[in-house]
C-alpha cells in the first residue's frame, strides 16, 4: 500500500516523524487496548513499513537519507509511558541496525533521540524555553545533524541533560524520574481533569 503511494516518487530523504503517547501519563493496566495498539502502529508499523517501501529507490541511486525521529525515553526508565518508551526503544535499534547494513550503499540512516520538544505530545508540561525546545529551534538543529551518528541528540541542552543523567547512579535517577512522572506530570494531570469535570 505505501510503495503504491509513493510509485514514481523520487525519495532522497525520508523523515519518520509520526508518534503517539498515552493522552497522559497512565499506569499500564489503566491504557485502553484501543490506545496500545494505535501507538504500535504509528511508532512502529509505520516508520517500518514507510522505510522498507523507500529504500529500493535508494539502492539504486545509491544515496538517501532516513532520519528517525526517537526519544531519549528509550534510554531511561520511562514510567507511566511504558509502551511509548518501548516503541521508541525499537525505532533506535531499527535505525541502528539498517545504518550498518545500508552504510555501504550510500544510504545514512540514524535515529535521533531528543528529550522534550514543544509538541502537542508534551501538552500542559511548564518549563523554561531553552530546556523544552520549539519544534523550529529542534529541527535546526535536527537538520544540521543528518549523516553523523547513527544514534544522536542534535540539541545541545538535551545532550547537557543526558549528560548530568547519565551521571547519576541508577537508583537515584530511578527516584527522581518516578517523582517526577507520578507526583508532578500525573497528579497534575488528573487534578485538571478533576476540575474540568466539576
Amino acid at each position: 500500500m505505501v510503495e503504491e503511494g509513493i510509485r514514481g516518487l523520487d525519495v532522497g530523504i525520508l523523515i519518520n516523524n509520526a508518534g503517539m503517547a498515552y493522552p497522559y501519563k497512565m499506569y499500564f493496566h489503566e491504557v485502553e487496548l484501543e490506545v496500545i495498539e494505535s501507538i504500535v502502529e504509528v511508532n512502529i508499523d509505520a516508520a517500518t513499513w514507510v522505510t522498507r517501501a523507500v529504500l529500493p529507490g535508494m539502492l539504486k541511486k545509491k544515496k538517501g537519507a532516513i532520519l528517525n525521529i526517537g526519544s531519549a525515553s528509550s534510554t531511561f526508565s520511562y514510567p507511566l509511558g511504558a509502551v511509548y518508551a518501548a516503541t521508541k526503544a525499537y525505532i533506535a535499534m531499527f535505525s541502528r541496525s539498517l545504518g550498518l547494513e545500508y552504510r555501504q550503499q550510500g544510504i545514512d540512516i540514524q535515529c535521533q533521540t531528543p528529550m522534550y520538544v514543544a509538541t502537542n505530545i508534551i501538552r500542559g508540561l511548564k518549563a523554561p524555553l531553552f530546556l523544552i525546545p520549539s519544534p523550529e529551534m529542534y529541527s535546526k538543529a535536527s537538520i544540521r545533524w543528518i549523516g553523523y551518528e547513527h544514534i544522536c541528540i542534535p540539541y545541545w541542552i538535551h545532550s547537557v541533560q543526558r549528560f548530568i543523567m547519565r551521571g547519576l547512579p541508577e537508583p537515584l535517577l530511578d527516584w527522581c524520574i518516578e517523582l517526577f512522572f507520578l507526583n508532578i506530570l500525573r497528579k497534575t494531570r488528573l487534578k485538571k481533569m478533576n476540575t474540568v469535570k466539576q
